[in-house]
């Protein structure tokens, strides 16, 4: 059965219909660092605003590097402030590399994508939350770190 241009391009722009109709995210954002080096003063800021406190959210953290980063993990603090000012710090290793060297997140190319799902949660008020990240390492600059970013998504099975 031979397929004609015209039910081809149907068929694509369905399919490209179907795949965007997932909910969108409640915030998504990404920080570049200058350079592909995070510096111990760059501390980026990401401010969500929590519409609902009934909802479950899945949050996930990504980070890109190339693959030339040197080591097999990277440190950094999680800073979070709630709307009415309570404050919290937490470390969070994210694994860049495998024992045996191989990658840990998704290569693609010379960039490295390692994906955390970092909570499942209900927020306690509704608001603007502040999250401020850190970099948690020795050195002054950790070089060939692309960039962050900080999803908010409403858990759709509600656990």
């Amino acid at each position: 059965m031979k397929l004609r241009p015209a039910k081809i391009l149907l068929f694509s722009c369905v399919s490209l219909l179907i795949v965007s109709c997932g909910e969108t995210p409640v915030y998504t954002k990404s920080y570049s660092f200058k350079n592909a080096e995070w510096k111990q003063d760059v501390k980026p800021v990401f401010k969500v605003n929590i519409p609902d406190t009934s909802t479950f959210y899945n949050i996930t953290i990504s980070l890109r590097t190339t693959t030339d980063y040197a080591y097999n993990n990277l440190w950094f603090f999680l800073h979070s402030k709630s709307p009415k000012g309570q404050t919290g710090r937490e470390p969070i290793e994210v694994i860049i590399a495998n024992p045996d060297g191989s990658w840990a997140g998704t290569k693609s190319g010379s960039i490295v994508e390692e994906k955390l799902l970092f909570g499942h949660r209900k927020f306690p008020q509704k608001g603007t939350y502040t999250f401020t990240f850190e970099q948690g390492v020795t050195q002054e600059a950790v070089k060939d770190v692309m960039d962050i970013s900080y999803t908010v998504e409403r858990d759709k099975n509600q656990h």
